[in-house]
């Protein structure tokens, strides 16, 4: 009898929660490459925060200071230590005193203090609040050192979130998606000579990945980058992309 309650209790409460909508991501584009992601959980990382010289970052965002008080992150993620993705980690971890992910070169380089320094490389994940952190390859340059990356942020509902960094397209990225599956993919977009070209990007999205959402970022910062209206042409038709205004929150 106790048995049959059980598992009665069970099936009930399966019914229940199946139904329910995913607790939300809440995401928001600091402009070029930069993003704040907040778990369903309430993990507030930033990836890529290039924010005081950033033409694309709103001028609220801009503040150093704001990342020690309402927007403070558990942690920073570099994908690799180029001025218009790394220029203000440093600042930002002084500030809002965060970890730094990235490679030992890169962290090392940036003098991020020890005592906040993750060392991630292509491999195992480390684990930040309720995300899984996965270092991915990219195939860029990082100067003054260590190898570019890009990250995968698993969360606990089972969803996954692929920044791309700066990067050409590659055949391990039939690996990323083998191995966790992005449900949104934060895509280059606009890199014209140093990195994913509109076209190029849409086809390592035909090519390698499945993704429910896909969010272009890394364009119209500087002339030379392809312009919103070229990546919008490129994309368009495809119900999964969604362009973001920088600033502004959005949740998946």
């Amino acid at each position: 009898m106790r048995r049959s309650w059980l598992i009665f209790c069970a099936v009930s409460m399966l019914g229940c929660t199946r139904g329910r909508e995913p607790t939300p991501i809440r995401v928001t584009w600091l402009g070029h490459a930069g993003f704040e992601i907040i778990s369903p959980g309430g993990t507030r990382l930033l990836v890529d925060p290039w924010v005081k010289d950033n033409p694309k970052t709103p001028a609220e965002w801009k503040n150093i200071a704001r990342y020690s008080r309402e927007a403070r992150p558990m942690a920073i993620l570099v994908t690799h230590a180029h001025g218009d993705h790394a220029q203000d980690v440093a600042a930002l971890a002084e500030a809002s005193g965060a970890k730094v992910v990235g490679t030992g070169e890169q962290v090392r380089a940036l003098e991020i203090p020890e005592a906040q320094q993750h060392i991630v490389n292509v491999g195992g994940p480390t684990q930040l609040g309720d995300v899984t952190v996965h270092a991915v390859p990219a195939m860029h340059s990082s100067e003054p050192g260590g190898r570019p990356l890009g990250y995968v942020l698993t969360f606990a509902d089972g969803r996954s979130m692929y920044h791309t960094g700066d990067t050409w397209l590659f055949g391990d990225m039939a690996l990323i998606e083998e191995l966790y599956h992005p449900d949104i993919v934060l895509l280059e977009a606009g890199g014209a000579r140093w990195g994913l070209d509109p076209k190029t990007a849409a086809l390592a999205v035909k090519k390698y990945f499945h993704p429910k959402i896909i969010v272009p970022m890394h364009f119209g910062t500087f002339p030379e980058l392809s312009d919103e209206a070229e990546v919008r042409a490129t994309f368009e038709g495809d119900p999964r992309v969604r362009f973001l205004t920088p600033g502004q929150a959005v949740t998946f």
